[in-house]
């Protein structure tokens, strides 16, 4: 089954954006060149973002291998496919690998026994705040937030896997 995502690489320190490419590169079975530009919202780092396609699951396999670059900020998208939900990586700093299931338009999918595991360990209102708020990613999002609005107006480039 074929898929598509992104790969939006919000900061990496100058030093580390070719390893960057090379783990993207091992992943696709492809070289990677991406188009760096600097982050404004962290001087001395730069971003790139591309899109790709490739077999379900890529975006596990891109996020896994960019998380070895602890200081680099990223995301990693894959599309839905048949029988397939969306699936969303964010990386930061400090927080680590956050992962989540995507609808069709991109929003974070919980399913039932999520919710419920939520609801039965929340002792209070505050602890089931905290726990939805971690499924869904906010800290996550908070912290990317100024990154992301860093990178609008750059078109992505478009990679498709081979092999």
């Amino acid at each position: 089954m074929s898929t598509r995502g992104v790969i939006y690489v919000h900061s990496s320190p100058s030093a580390v954006c070719p390893h960057v490419e090379w783990a993207i590169s091992g992943v696709l079975d492809a070289r990677v060149v991406l188009d760096w530009t600097a982050q404004e919202a962290a001087p001395g780092t730069a971003r790139a973002e591309v899109s790709w396609a490739g077999p379900v699951g890529t975006a596990a396999r891109v996020a896994t291998a960019l998380r070895a670059w602890g200081m680099v900020r990223f995301e990693v998208t894959e599309d839905p496919s048949p029988g397939t939900d969306g699936e969303r990586f964010s990386h930061v700093p400090g927080l680590g690998l956050w992962h989540g299931r995507t609808s069709a338009n991109g929003d974070i999918v919980l399913g039932e026994d999520q919710v419920r595991a939520a609801l039965a360990g929340a002792s209070t209102r505050e602890a089931l705040t905290r726990r939805m708020d971690d499924m869904l990613g906010t800290r996550w999002d908070d912290a990317l937030e100024e990154f992301r609005f860093a990178g609008e107006g750059v078109a992505p480039a478009r990679l498709h896997q081979v092999g």
